[in-house]
């Protein structure tokens, strides 16, 4: 894959289409659910690792909390790091999540907003963000709900028996993909099982603390009503809080 083309996290495609359509409030579910939920759990620490910061939305957020010293971003994509600085972004660094560039017990508070799903090595991204967590450290994972939005997974109007209903696709297995999530627009999609993940946090010793399945903001469903009034009953969000025992 190179720099040019239409998919994955180093095309300027993707780029361009996720700073224009997810950033400074473009996006309900980012303003009104992701920033205030993520703001509210970093309330308290004082160094912040973003993983798969982009170009920088949540960086920015988390160096406004009070008592927030240093913020530091990691990314993929050169492009995306480059826009975080343009837009005054705190400090960051290119890398994978699978090897992060710090040093052990670098951070007392990392976030990963929406990112482990692009990840093909999401276990051993989560080893590391609890090698890089101090004890006492929290982990804020944001997920898209793997259960709801599974591959395959969507609204279905049946007009024979006059219903709508959500589909599920596979659950149980590992599935990686490139999923065209706008026209022309790429980007590798992994679903896992939650038993996956969390018992990878296991592993990194990481105790979940806290767990939310928010219902979509009022933003999101008034987008959505029109085609799926029965939105508000399907989360798309899981939001995981861990904390380092160790």
């Amino acid at each position: 894959m190179t720099d040019d083309d239409a998919s994955g996290w180093h095309s300027p495609i993707v780029t361009a289409w996720w700073q224009e359509g997810f950033t400074e409030g473009a996006d309900p579910e980012y303003a009104e659910q992701l920033l205030p939920l993520a703001a509210q759990h970093l309330e308290g620490a004082t160094e912040v690792l973003d993983v798969g910061c982009g170009e920088g939305q949540v960086s920015r957020l988390a160096a406004a909390v009070p008592g927030v010293q240093r913020v530091a971003g990691v990314d993929v994509s050169w492009r995306q790091l480059a826009e975080s600085r343009r837009r005054g972004g705190p400090g960051v660094a290119q890398g994978e999540a699978a090897a992060l560039p710090f040093a052990a017990g670098s951070f007392d508070a990392a976030v990963a907003c929406l990112v482990f799903e692009h990840i093909a090595d999401g276990v051993g991204a989560i080893a590391e963000v609890g090698r890089v967590l101090r004890p006492g450290g929290r982990f804020l994972f944001f997920l898209n709900h793997p259960l709801l939005q599974t591959p395959g997974s969507g609204w279905v109007d049946d007009d024979i028996l006059g219903e709508q209903y959500w589909r599920l696709g596979p659950y149980l297995g590992e599935d990686y993909s490139l999923e065209e999530v706008d026209a022309g627009v790429w980007i590798p999609y992994v679903h896992r099982p939650l038993s996956v993940y969390v018992n990878a946090l296991v592993a990194a010793g990481l105790l979940i603390t806290r767990m939310e399945e928010p219902a979509p903001p009022p933003g999101f469903l008034a987008l959505a009503a029109e085609a799926y009034p029965q939105a508000a009953s399907f989360p798309r969000l899981l939001f995981l809080r861990a904390e380092k025992l160790r």
